[in-house]
């Protein structure tokens, strides 16, 4: 691309008028200016010969189950012989020619390879098994190419991702800042070009407007959908490469946009002399006639490579004629569909049938042969010298364009250092952008802070407040190691981008990773900094400089290290389940082996050396020897014997019992402590801190590597995944054999190759075969609208998106919407089927001239342009369950069962009825997709109307004229039908009835009919001073053209006033005033006007049974939950072995309990994961067409993830119980069970929930989970005993914390009656009188207190056990074992309030605020 520079003198543009811009004179004057300047421009061909690619084989395989896991042997079978199955060609020779400045149109329905040709032509193959044949770029082997110059070739995937939360203005500017040459036309400095380029793109592809918009995506709003792949186009069109390939890149844009986008790519191949490989679904013949070649792919088999001009001709001379008014493009893909090809009559027995028929004619024409020529001149030229000097340029021009110092065979522009300083800039836009997340950061460490540093207010310097000391310490330190967990979902949201940005040369993912650190370090910082001024000071802490900014520096280390290793877990895992199964053993390792939990001394030998690697043992060694240095921990109070019985003796016959203590010493030294109980030494903290350094940068190069060198997952065709059982079981059977008996069958569309002819006769006829079931979709209601408006607030700024529209449909029409992106479209559709909930609507919605009712949305289907569907149901299953919930009560279940397989005869499913959803390329194709989102709708019958949101987006012409001929029929059979739809062809355009034609501003252009061969909307237009539409132009892209839409195009007529103006206008509002006089009841109320066609009871029991399957058929899920809850409890189990009877051992095994408790922590973050995505569908399709009620979605999910939390939990009992050799009986066994197992477990799936509602996403979800379970985990006890907490949390919040009763309970149930024998560190020794034994003299004193004397009958160095049986010290904790009962009792109460408040937010937060839309009858 151009610069601004090389045709104005000033910096940047400053185009306020799209008449000013000129993108042919922009280049032309550039080229000029580079050349007179000594600026290398590069330019290259491409060759291709004999090219193929291999994937991964797998047309079909069975879906995975709980089931396959648990019948591992056969699994393990299974995955053997699928191992030993070949590698399949994707693609296979293939073979073209493309020279400088030529644009190739790549033709052939989805599965054909186009996509994997793109990648190969691009050198994006490191996700396929190989690749074999030759390309090179003027003679430039492909090897040297991707070595030396990867940056110059890209290739633009067909979905758009970006971080949503950035603007437009910020995504340009970062991406042309990326590519920013280091030698610049007119030496312009760096921000004066990324000011220019922004501003050319920006306007080639009218985004000027959306500078200060976000971009968005599907749950974040911004942009609208076409402007966002605008977006994507000129972020890859800001990376300067020579060659590129794009990937379907008009997906999601009306007809005018894509033709200006492929115009753009026609002015800058031709005056740039780059090449285009460019894949387009659904190409008009205006954007056809831009290219100079095409090629035809069928299954993965090139059967065309020519000049633009000759394809028609070639295929009609091989025996296949073009409808009347079909584009060439549409005829070149529909040869390809066994369906869609039109044979001349008398020719059905002589034409190619098959892909590898159509290959070998392809092969042996005279077309092929001249390629193979050109080819092989080409090549001849290329070996006499070409490719040394294509390379001597493309250094010369990389030399320049480069920073000086970069590597030679670098592919990035920007030095490591320059890379990262740009994105450090965007991380931080992101982090400002993004400021519900970062407040929620900042929130979380302040009130942690205030409310924890409270708890220890006022914490003595005496032998008390030892232990609360360390506590206090622990907590703050393990707050934030909580909160590096829930850092790691960031990760995975913005993977996809990453990747993309990669392949786009933009930069090194490890200097993302790395920018990423450091953007967040203003944040963490900040965040650490107000905890530790507010924690520090409340928690009693030593008060002086010194100690005050050790602490605060190992805080920060702490922090800093813990976050960087969870999200360098998270960057090696392949997903967010593995990720969370690795933090969750992570965390219990740290936790565990800090030393605080279990002591080095008493570590058993095989998991000691953990201790050794864990950052948070020398943190807090340096910690808590900062704290205790010099420390004199006073201990009068505790002095053993303590009754007035002893008054009369002196100190010297006294001693503290507690660690460390001296006889006759009413203090216990603080560095004695640490010394005899944890082995901690004040010298080590500046070796710790080089230490703790050490570990954070290591930490940091395995992140950088990770995020580096993680390879994207391996490539292969669309897979479709059965479910066992049945026919499938049998088609799939088929398949393999197919696959193993012929290693070289296409098998990317076996499913429809291995069809018998019959079916293919039976899906070509479906419309006749199933006259009868159309009929029944007819129906008499009438929707009109009038007056309506529709206004939002942005940032304060009212904007009306819709102006005054009027309309109607009546059944048996099919009405089209049309307009520009960001015409309002999708708005005005979501306004009339009620789906807005935001906003001001105004105007009249009107069914039969009265107002709508709760039955509407049950009465209406709608189909939304995402395909969203539960990814581990089959086709038949989500058809079964739409229609069982939105049909009447009143309609037999056998009914509606034979309906479902009457849609999907209609819709042509039967040979994938029994696939899983699944993901793209893992699952149904787009056009499977498409068609499972219609089936959806339709099996509910709806009785009014049809929405349809561009149907056809993304899908290739012949699929989209399938889906076209299918709602055509439907509105013949009677249905009411309006559908947005963005590029139609003119066979496509003429299917429709009516057309309802908006401009930007949501203002009405046009609203009647259509007519034949478009006649009645061409004649107005042309009444009305537009120019006369040729018989060879699509009257779709016309309309547009003459209305101004388009991001460059204008129009010098008002079509809106003339609209309002002409005699068509009044004959509609005449006609929509006739409808609303209309008072007649509506057919749609025959059923009632209820909410939900199906009882409650009913709703939860096909959501329950859903939701049972969605997990039986993600073993992944369930698998990693239970792989860490067995690690955890043999880990626990094996790390506190053999709990011994000491005071060591009691406190272990509170410990044991306490850690045994923080795991629901990542299984919480796993769950609300899981969660999060059922939620979304629900509120974005689901609650919108009133399916079923919210609650059963809510309650069936908890309920099918208790019996494998109890499962898991059970496992993890058995694992920790045991090893620990609690007590014997089985009843504490059992209670125990019965407390962990059952109680906590429903605890804190519901508490999950709860947390969930709350959150507006998974990453806020995480960290107010930390935020909560910090809290609840500080007020119970363990880290702070009850009797040293100020006195309003010991009265409320100790009362409060559940955790309070849970670890009180399970604690009291094993060391109830449980004997304590202290050992000889934890004795506490005197020596009595003279003259007077052990006995005689402590006798008394025991009697009356508690504890033990280990020697009575000796006369010195008497020893003294404080605790002589566990009840005691439960007593000292406030522990009691007759509290049992009660306190699960308790529990059951939390668990109810947590169901309630669940249920109650759910309501209040995103029911009963997303309620509909008041509307207002305009006068």
């Amino acid at each position: 691309m151009a610069n601004a520079e090389a045709f104005k003198n000033k910096p940047g543009l400053n185009l306020k008028d799209a008449l000013d811009f000129n993108l042919d004179r922009i280049l032309k004057a550039f080229i000029n200016k580079a050349n007179d300047q000594g600026i290398l421009l590069r330019s290259s061909g491409v060759t291709i010969e004999g090219l193929s690619t291999l994937g991964v084989d797998g047309s079909a395989t069975f879906a995975l189950t709980l089931g396959d896991c648990i019948n591992f042997p056969r699994t393990l079978g299974e995955l053997y012989k699928t191992s030993r199955l070949p590698h399949i060609p994707i693609i296979r020779n293939i073979n073209g020619m493309a020279r400088e400045g030529e644009m190739v149109l790549v033709l052939g329905r989805p599965g054909a390879g186009c996509s994997t040709l793109l990648k190969t032509i691009a050198g994006e193959t490191d996700n396929y098994q190989g690749t074999s044949g030759d390309i090179s770029y003027n003679g430039l082997p492909q090897s040297e190419m991707m070595k030396y110059f990867r940056s110059d070739v890209l290739y633009n995937p067909e979905y758009d991702v970006h971080f949503p939360h950035l603007n437009v203005d910020q995504t340009l500017r970062f991406a042309i800042g990326c590519k920013t040459p280091n030698l610049r036309v007119n030496n312009v400095s760096r921000e004066e070009y990324i000011t220019a380029m922004r501003d050319i793109l920006a306007t080639v592809f009218g985004l000027r407007h959306t500078f200060h918009t976000k971009v968005g995506n599907d749950m974040v709003r911004g942009v609208s959908g076409g402007e966002r792949k605008r977006v994507s186009i000129a972020e890859a069109l800001a990376a300067r490469a020579s060659i590129y390939c794009w990937d379907n890149a008009t997906r999601g844009l009306d007809a005018s946009t894509a033709l200006e986008f492929t115009q753009a790519i026609r002015s800058t191949t031709n005056l740039l002399k780059s090449v285009a490989f460019i894949t387009i679904y659904q190409a008009g013949e205006q954007i056809y006639e831009l290219f100079d070649k095409v090629t035809v792919l069928y299954l993965g088999r090139q059967v065309y490579f020519g000049p633009i001009h000759e394809a028609k001709p070639y295929f009609e001379a091989m025996g296949y004629q073009c409808p009347r008014r079909q584009s060439t493009a549409e005829f070149l893909t529909a040869v390809t569909d066994p369906i869609g090809r039109y044979t001349k009559p008398g020719w059905e027995n002589r034409v190619p049938q098959t892909a590898e028929e159509f290959e070998k004619y392809w092969h042996r024409s005279p077309q092929y042969k001249a390629l193979l020529e050109e080819i092989a001149r080409s090549s001849g030229k290329a070996d006499a010298g070409p490719s040394d000097k294509t390379l001597q340029l493309y250094h010369d021009s990389f030399k320049q364009e480069r920073s000086h110092i970069k590597r030679r065979k670098s592919r990035y522009s920007l030095t490591y250092l320059g890379q990262l300083r740009l994105l450090i800039v965007r991380g931080l836009q992101r982090a400002y952008m993004d400021r519900a997340y970062t407040i929620t950061q900042v929130a979380s460490g302040v009130i942690q802070g205030l409310i924890t540093g409270s708890l220890y207010w006022g914490t003595p310097n005496t032998v008390f407040g030892a232990f609360s000391k360390g506590g206090a310490l622990f907590q703050g330190m393990f707050f934030f190691v909580f909160m590096g967990v829930s850092e790691m979902a960031t990760v995975f949201g913005k993977r996809r981008i990453v990747e993309k940005q990669k392949n786009y040369s933009f930069y090194h993912p490890s200097a993302e990773s790395l920018a990423t650190l450091i953007s967040t370090l203003p944040t963490r910082v900040l965040t650490i900094t107000l905890f530790t001024i507010i924690y520090y000071f409340l928690s009693n802490l030593t008060r002086s400089a010194g100690h005050f900014f050790i602490y605060y520096l190992f805080l920060l280390l702490s922090s800093l290290t813990m976050s960087t290793l969870f999200v360098t877990i998270a960057e090696a895992s392949p997903n967010i389940a593995v990720a969370n199964s690795g933090a969750g053993i992570t965390l219990l390792c740290v936790l565990m082996y800090s030393s605080f939990s279990i002591q080095r001394t008493y570590m058993h030998p095989w998991f000691k050396w953990i201790s050794y690697i864990n950052p948070i043992f020398y943190s807090f060694e340096a910690m808590m020897g900062n704290e205790f240095h010099n420390l004199q921990l006073n201990c009068t109070l505790m002095m053993v014997p303590q009754q007035s019985l002893y008054t009369a003796y002196g100190d010297e016959y006294k001693t503290c019992p507690f660690t460390a203590s001296v006889p006759g010493q009413p203090w216990v030294d603080g560095d004695a402590y640490l010394r005899i109980s944890f082995d901690y030494f004040h010298s080590h903290i500046w070796r710790n801190f080089g230490i703790m350094i050490g570990f954070w940068v290591f930490f940091i190069f395995l992140q950088a590597m990770a995020s580096e060198y993680r390879k994207p997952t391996a490539a292969n065709g669309d897979k479709l995944l059965f479910k066992r059982g049945g026919e499938a079981t049998e088609l799939l059977n088929r398949l393999n054999t197919g696959a193993r008996d012929d290693p070289e069958g296409r098998t990317a569309d076996a499913i429809h190759t291995l069809l018998p002819e019959s079916d293919v006769d039976s899906q070509a006829s479906s419309g006749v075969k199933n006259q009868k079931a159309f009929q029944s979709l007819s129906g008499d209601d009438i929707f009109s609208w009038s007056h309506v408006d529709y206004t939002i607030d942005i940032q304060g700024e009212k904007r009306k998106l819709l102006d005054d529209i009027q309309g109607f449909v009546k059944p048996g029409t099919l009405t089209a919407l049309m307009g520009e992106s960001g015409a309002g479209k999708t708005t005005l559709l979501n306004v009339l089927s009620q789906r807005t909930d935001i906003g001001v609507v105004t105007g009249n919605m009107l069914v039969n001239g009265s107002q709508l009712t709760h039955s509407f949305h049950r009465s209406t289907g709608y189909v939304q342009q995402q395909d969203l569907h539960v990814a581990e149901l089959t086709v038949r299953e989500s058809l079964r369950f739409s229609a069982r919930l939105r049909r009447p009560a009143s309609v037999p279940d056998l009914e509606k069962l034979d309906y479902v397989e009457t849609i999907i005869d209609i819709l042509g499913m039967q040979a994938y009825a029994e696939a899983v959803v699944g993901v793209i390329g893992n699952g149904l194709n787009v056009e499977q997709r498409k068609k499972l989102s219609v089936g959806v709708e339709l099996v509910a019958k709806p009785s009014l109307l049809l929405f349809l949101d561009e149907p056809t987006s993304g899908l290739d012409s012949q699929s989209a004229w399938s889906i076209v001929k299918l709602i055509r029929n439907l509105a013949h059979a009677g249905q009411a039908i309006l559908c947005t739809i963005h590029q139609p062809s003119a066979t496509l355009f003429e299917e429709f009835d009516k057309l309802l034609l908006l401009r930007k501003g949501g203002q009405t252009v046009y609203f009647g009919d259509i007519g034949l061969h478009s006649e009645t909307i061409l004649g107005y237009f042309q009444r009305n001073g537009a120019r006369r539409c040729e018989d060879y132009e699509n009257p779709a892209e016309y309309v547009l053209e003459i209305i101004g839409a388009g991001a460059t195009a204008t129009s010098t007529e008002d079509w809106f006033t003339k609209w309002v103006n002409s005699t068509e206008y009044l004959e509609v509002t005449k006609e929509v005033n006739r409808l609303e006089g209309v008072r007649s009841i509506p057919l749609l109320d025959v059923h009632g006007d209820s909410t939900f066609a199906m009882p409650l009871w009913y709703q939860m029991k096909l959501v329950y049974h859903r939701t049972m399957l969605q997990f039986w058929r993600d073993p992944q899920y369930v698998m990693f939950k239970m792989v860490l809850l067995v690690f955890s409890g043999l880990f626990i189990g094996f790390s506190f072995w053999d709990l011994p009877s000491t005071l060591t051992g009691m406190q272990n095994c509170m410990f044991a309990v306490y850690l045994s408790s923080m795991l629901c922590v990542p299984l919480i973050n796993q769950i609300q994961e899981r969660a999060f995505v059922n939620r979304e569908l629900y509120e974005v399709r689901e609650s919108k067409s009133h399916t079923f009620h919210w609650a059963t979605l809510l309650f069936s999910q908890i309920f099918v993830e208790l019996p494998y939390t109890v499962l898991g939990s059970t496992f993890f009992y058995l694992c920790l119980y045991f090893p620990l050799k609690l007590a014997p009986s089985n009843l504490v066994a059992g209670t125990y069970y019965l407390i962990y197992c059952i109680c906590f477990q429903l605890y804190y799936i519901s508490y999950g929930f709860l947390i969930l509602t709350l959150s507006p996403d998974v990453p806020s979800a995480a960290i107010l989970t930390t935020l909560g379970f910090a809290l609840i985990l500080t007020f119970c006890g363990v880290l702070q005993p009850a009797f040293l907490m100020p006195v309003f949390w010991r009265r409320f919040m100790y009362h409060v914390s559940p955790y309070t009763y849970l670890v009180s309970s399970l604690v009291s149930n094993v060391l109830h009656d449980r004997p304590v024998v202290c050992s000889k560190v934890e004795m506490s020794y005197l020596n009595p009188p003279a003259g007077l034994t052990c006995s005689q003299y402590l006798a008394p004193f025991v009697q009356a207190s508690q504890g033990y004397i280990s020697n009575p009958n000796a006369t010195e160095s008497c020893g003294f056990c404080k605790y002589k049986v566990g009840d005691e010290y439960l007593s000292f904790l406030g522990m009691k074992h007759s509290e049992l009962w009660r306190n699960v009792g308790l529990l059951w109460g939390y668990i109810a309030f947590n169901f309630f408040a669940c249920v109650f937010l759910y309501w209040l937060l995103r029911v009963h605020k997303v309620s509909l839309p008041k509307f207002a009858r305009k006068a």
